[in-house]
């Protein structure tokens, strides 16, 4: 019993320490009082209309992922709630559990990567030791999705290293951000090869030709979809994208000051924007305040030039931002739907996790 108590308190420790780590020794911002109060009562009203739909079991619109996102929300925002709040968390996380198959996955009938990566992190978020079976057996099944040699792939491929949805063979960039955030805020071993693999995926993702040698790679620093695919058009880096490339490198253990890194950085101060995704215009804005959040909170810096030299306290203006365009009923909507926007409980649980990077 001793020695049983004893692992699960190791476990929680290393769940804890990936969750906290900080990828990059940070400029602290300090929110005036005023700004983390209003964050704080915009959260509030968020979660609360969060509450209002969730089902009887749970779920959010019967949906693991949708359900791992909008209680990740709950345990992320600044008041940090716990199971022991009450059966909004629990009976949420029950309801995830009770979709974990055999093989690891958590997922209903389609999208197991993307399914099972939200779900792995929200688990993490716990720190219940509970949990620990699924996650193990979640972090397995991740790995196991990486195009390796173990599956038939080498060095020389171009997807080398990725991960997809997991219904498919084409690994993307955000699928495979997802699966990286997931396994490092879990607690998966710095000595596995999924960090050393990954790295080649994520180069080949990024318009930096010194790092990527596909023949398509530009050299503006930005980051595209996949290899040779970029959802802006042809081979054109864009926001989201590219905050994703960064907080993957991050992931992946590549430090600030690398080139891969530094470049990419530039290329977010050179597009700095909150009105539209770079190079997307409104398609993904929710995904691209929440990745630029992470991106920028990880980065470690407080102000950025953007490509006429006019300085940003972006943490100030993305909160601003973010506050204005919440509606009265204290949702989020995006009215372009393309990639689930139109969807009131992904784009608010994307909004409140990007607030809750700010606070």
């Amino acid at each position: 019993m001793f020695k049983k108590m004893v692992c699960f308190v190791i476990f929680i420790a290393a769940v804890c320490l990936h969750n906290s780590f900080v990828y990059a020794e940070e400029t602290k911002h300090e929110l005036s009082p005023s700004l983390k109060n209003e964050i704080k009562d915009s959260v509030d009203r968020g979660l609360k209309f969060l509450r209002s739909v969730q089902k009887p079991d749970g779920s959010w619109d019967n949906h693991p992922g949708l359900t791992a996102l909008a209680v990740s929300a709950f345990m992320k925002s600044p008041r940090k709630y716990t199971e022991e709040d009450g059966p909004f968390i629990r009976k949420a996380l029950q309801y995830l559990s009770g979709l974990a198959k055999p093989d690891g996955s958590i997922f209903l009938d389609s999208l197991p990567n993307y399914n099972t990566s939200l779900c792995l992190g929200a688990f993490s978020l716990t720190g219940n030791p509970e949990y620990k079976p699924i996650i193990e057996k979640a972090q397995d099944f991740l790995v196991q999705l990486q195009c390796t040699e173990s599956v038939g792939y080498n060095k020389e491929d171009k997807f080398y290293g990725g991960i997809g949805y997991g219904s498919d063979e084409r690994p993307d960039l955000a699928n495979l951000g997802f699966a990286l955030e997931a396994l490092k805020s879990s607690g998966l071993s710095e000595d596995s090869k999924v960090w050393e693999n990954a790295t080649q995926f994520i180069q080949r993702c990024q318009n930096r030709s010194e790092s990527n040698d596909q023949a398509w790679a530009a050299n503006d620093g930005g980051f595209v979809y996949s290899p040779g695919d970029s959802k802006a058009g042809s081979t054109e880096s864009y926001g989201s994208m590219t905050n994703t490339g960064i907080t993957s490198f991050f992931y992946a253990n590549v430090k600030k000051g690398d080139p891969r890194i530094e470049d990419a950085f530039k290329w977010i101060e050179k597009h700095y924007t909150l009105t539209e995704n770079p190079n997307m215009g409104k398609q993904g804005l929710y995904y691209y305040y929440h990745t630029l959040a992470k991106a920028l909170h990880y980065y470690g810096q407080s102000v950025i030039n953007d490509s006429q030299g006019i300085p940003h306290v972006w943490q100030d203006e993305l909160a601003d931002k973010l506050l204005n365009l919440q509606r009265k009923e204290g949702y989020w909507v995006n009215e372009n739907k393309r990639w689930w926007e139109g969807n009131k409980i992904l784009v608010t649980s994307h909004a409140i996790l990007a607030l809750s990077y700010l606070y």
